[in-house]
């Protein structure tokens, strides 16, 4: 949040300091909360509002922060700002979510339909909750219409720097991440990703093939064995896979796999063969274009980026 407020509050105002040039502020920031009280974030920062949500009718953009909470709770505690959002939404206003900020928009249903990203880490929990939602969450930045959503952690600073855009043209957009030295990335979420820790869903067949996927990636594996192993015929299994999971078995094996390899990079590995042949594929070119495709960079920049300090000398 004290980000975004940062950003938007000084658009027009830091690179205009630093060249000597008139002060020409763009956005006019209001934080509001409920009942307009104070607001005491998970990170131990209290943040002071400038009035309380129902104050407030007509808005040019809405910026919706992550939920740092239990989403759960916060959904069932936030029902007067789900019809807030979609009131505003309704005059006319830009919405935008950070991280699983996300959940707020959909659980109000104005991502119906849409395509969105949130926190690579929720997008299992947020696909089972709104299926109705194209989520892609390995994009770092989605749009659809008028509505905009960020992915996870940093990536509020990208969606800022294309919010300014929007309003205030490329130039000055421009100059705001020059004038906070802000890179902004064209990268993939999945940069970033892993595999969820948590299974939302309770179909037991599937959770057995996930777990024998995850003990036996190594080996070759068909659509047919799978399907066998779970006593299911193979449409079957593609399409209860599909359904609890938002991707079939032999794409979820190449997950897995990927994750596999992503450990090793960052551990260090650099005989790429070897690398392949240990996360279950035999030809390195396939390999490396698979990787590519699943994180947006090559094993070798992978490795240069993310390896832990001292690997890179191993």
């Amino acid at each position: 949040m004290t980000g975004v407020v940062d950003l938007l509050n000084l658009t027009g105002v830091t690179w205009n300091r630093i060249h000597g040039q008139p002060l020409s502020r763009q956005f006019k920031v209001h934080v509001v909360s409920r009942g307009g009280t104070p607001v005491c974030c998970t990170n131990g920062i209290r943040m002071a509002v400038d009035c309380s949500l129902e104050q407030i009718d007509q808005a040019d953009l809405v910026v919706v922060p992550t939920i740092g909470g239990q989403i759960e709770t916060v959904l069932s505690q936030e029902k007067d700002t789900l019809s807030w959002l979609r009131f505003l939404h309704q005059g006319g206003a830009d919405l935008a979510s950070n991280c699983t900020g996300a959940f707020l928009l959909a659980e109000a249903g104005l991502l119906d339909g849409k395509t969105a990203t949130t926190h690579w880490g929720f997008s299992q929990e947020f696909r089972h909750r709104y299926p109705q939602v194209n989520l892609t969450e390995r994009e770092l930045i989605t749009r659809h219409d008028n509505i905009f959503c960020a992915g996870g952690g940093t990536a509020w600073r990208d969606l800022t720097i294309l919010l300014v855009e929007r309003f205030c043209g490329a130039d000055m957009a421009r100059e705001l991440a020059r004038a906070f030295v802000i890179d902004v990335r064209n990268d993939l979420q999945s940069i970033y990703a892993g595999l969820p820790a948590h299974t939302y869903h309770q179909d037991d067949q599937v959770q057995a093939i996930q777990a024998w996927i995850h003990e036996h990636f190594k080996e070759n594996t068909s659509l047919g064995e799978l399907a066998e192993r779970a006593c299911l015929s193979p449409r079957q299994l593609q399409r209860r896979f599909t359904t609890t999971l938002g991707e079939p078995p032999l794409q979820y094996l190449q997950r897995v796999r990927i994750e596999a390899a992503r450990k090793m990079l960052e551990r260090g590995s650099n005989n790429l063969a070897k690398l392949a042949e240990r996360v279950g594929y035999q030809d390195v070119s396939s390999f490396s274009r698979l990787f590519k495709r699943h994180t947006g960079l090559s094993p070798s920049h992978y490795r240069q980026r993310f390896a832990r300090t001292g690997a890179l000398n191993d």
